[in-house]
């Protein structure tokens, strides 16, 4: 089939979009209001852009009540928030962040999450997540009512020990944080168990293996 996205009610459009393009890394945000109200809530329209600065993209769509959700105003009004990743272990927890609780609803406390100061952001961090990037903001971006996305820069990272094969050349132990992806329709994930390796060709290599044949 083939669908016009422009002339598609909103609702459709995200189906297409959300059934398709997976899976999607979750970013488990952290962010502060003007008034110092901790948030915390998972956006799966996320991903690295590049590593010079070291960017990250985040997209945040309309609230269900036509208005900003509450990460979108923090991150707009303070310039500043915190990427953490969600593992298997905190899967409920970040479902519990999920719910529509009103703006001036703790969801850190709701789900009993233990947190701790960033470095160099207001925002706190989830202690025991996987992962975390403290950010700063630099392109918000209205790409349609209600609607951003947020291009920052990666200012700091934490990575749990555990997970640190070799601190010196960085080598990260990616498949046992057991990460969670966002799925298809709605409360569907997916699990990092099925993993197989593909080596980069050179062109070189390519291209000598095919004349030889």
């Amino acid at each position: 089939m083939q669908f016009d996205m422009r002339a598609l009610p909103k609702a459709s459009r995200y189906k297409i979009l959300g059934s398709c393009v997976t899976p999607r890394p979750i970013a488990w945000v952290t962010s502060l209001s003007a008034g110092g109200v901790p948030n915390a809530a998972p956006y799966s329209f996320f991903n690295v852009l590049g590593d010079a600065p070291p960017t990250i993209a985040l997209g945040l769509l309309a609230h269900g009540e036509a208005r900003m959700k509450d990460t979108a105003n923090n991150i707009r009004t303070t310039g500043e928030f915190v990427v953490n990743l969600v593992d298997e272990a905190h899967g409920e927890a970040m479902n519990v962040t999920c719910m529509d609780a009103p703006p001036e609803v703790d969801e850190i406390a709701c789900a009993q999450l233990e947190i701790a100061p960033s470095v160099v952001v207001a925002p706190p961090r989830i202690a025991t997540a996987p992962a975390s990037f403290e950010c700063r903001v630099l392109h918000a971006i209205e790409t349609g009512p209600n609607q951003v996305a947020v291009i920052a820069e990666v200012l700091y990272a934490h990575v749990a020990d555990a997970f640190i094969l070799d601190a010196e050349r960085l080598y990260i132990d990616s498949p046992a944080m057991r990460l969670l992806a966002r799925m298809h329709g709605a409360g569907w994930y997916s699990r990092q168990t099925d993993l197989f390796q593909m080596e980069r060709p050179s062109w070189a290599a390519w291209s000598a293996a095919r004349g030889a044949g």
